[in-house]
């Protein structure tokens, strides 16, 4: 039994990594392509590359954060909470995306871990070790935190630049910034893959330790090439229902506020992955980023409805995806026993 539900963590892992590319796709190629600096086909190959770099360069990362982040119980109870958790963290994933809403495939993930966490000790099993911790640090803070970094960040830098661009002639303005936007848009890319593909990798490492397959102290090859060329191939397919609403309908974006959003977001990324071993979310970062770049115009260009409803989903992520884990695990529980 424990061979057959290892497999299915595999296969539900590379599902979550598969979705979490076809989604945030829209965070490096949605402005790019809102404001012809790439076309739609060569924003999502250049995200598709840079995803799968960072992802596979990620796989270093995974071991600190499979040791300080959760911990799990061994054998089939340990695996059958990262299956309600990876399922209820797709199907939550699936619907936002058909709603065209962004949201972060992290908060989701950690949301399901909990949720299958509070289901085992309700039949008397053992729990998820250090969740209080981490959904402190993985779920409230970056919730709280870096949407607000990202807005306010990108409001006040458009401040210099549009001063820097003062003299300039728009046409000229509008042709620097898409050039620099094609590279802030592979930036971000690569951002993501760093945050997001250690996530991956740490969640099949802790599938090997629950497993007894591996003592944790290094990453196995095909973990990191699995996590990194799914996340690849999720990206060729492009999400682009949640492009629209980043790119179209949240605000109006020229090309000088989509570069400051994109450069100061691929900034936030690399800071929190590198620096501070800190998961934050690309997706609301970008978003968060579009949102502070846009408003600093002097007209409302902001759908403010549709602000508040991404708002409020992104609150619901997590207990959603708990929700949601909560009730498989219990499914599950006979076989966890």
């Amino acid at each position: 039994m424990t061979e057959v539900i290892f497999a299915a963590v595999v296969v539900l892992a590379a599902g979550f990594a598969f979705l979490n590319g076809f989604r945030d796709a829209s965070t490096s190629v949605a402005l790019a392509v809102r404001t012809r600096a790439l076309t739609p086909s060569v924003a999502v190959l250049l995200a598709a590359f840079f995803n799968f770099l960072g992802a596979l360069l990620s796989a270093g990362l995974a071991v600190t954060i499979s040791q300080t982040w959760i911990s799990l119980p061994d054998g089939t109870n340990g695996l059958s909470m990262l299956v309600a958790g990876l399922a209820s963290a797709c199907v939550w994933g699936v619907l936002l995306w058909w709603r065209g809403i962004p949201a972060s495939s992290t908060h989701a993930l950690v949301g399901g871990l909990g949720g299958a966490g509070l289901a085992s000790l309700a039949v008397g099993g053992a729990g998820v070790g250090a969740v209080n911790q981490s959904l402190l640090f993985q779920v409230v803070l970056p919730l709280l935190l870096s949407p607000l970094v990202a807005y306010s960040g990108a409001f006040l830098l458009v401040f210099p630049v549009t001063w820097a661009a003062r003299y300039a002639q728009p046409n000229v303005v509008n042709q620097r910034f898409r050039r620099s936007q094609s590279i802030a848009a592979g930036a971000v890319a690569f951002g993501h893959g760093l945050q997001d593909g250690q996530r991956i990798s740490a969640v099949l490492l802790l599938a090997l330790l629950a497993a007894g397959y591996s003592d944790g102290g290094t990453i196995p090859m095909w973990v990191a090439l699995l996590s990194a060329v799914m996340i690849a191939v999720g990206t060729l397919f492009g999400g682009w229902r949640i492009s629209q609403t980043i790119g179209y309908k949240i605000t109006r974006i020229d090309p000088l506020r989509g570069s400051v959003a994109q450069i100061f977001s691929a900034v936030i990324l690399f800071v929190g992955a590198i620096g501070l071993h800190w998961p934050v979310s690309t997706t609301h970062i970008v978003t968060s980023a579009v949102l502070g770049a846009g408003e600093n115009q002097n007209f409302s260009v902001t759908n403010r409805k549709l602000v508040i409803r991404i708002l409020g989903l992104w609150v619901m992520t997590p207990v959603a995806s708990a929700a949601g884990a909560f009730v498989l695990a219990l499914a599950m529980s006979p076989l966890a026993g």
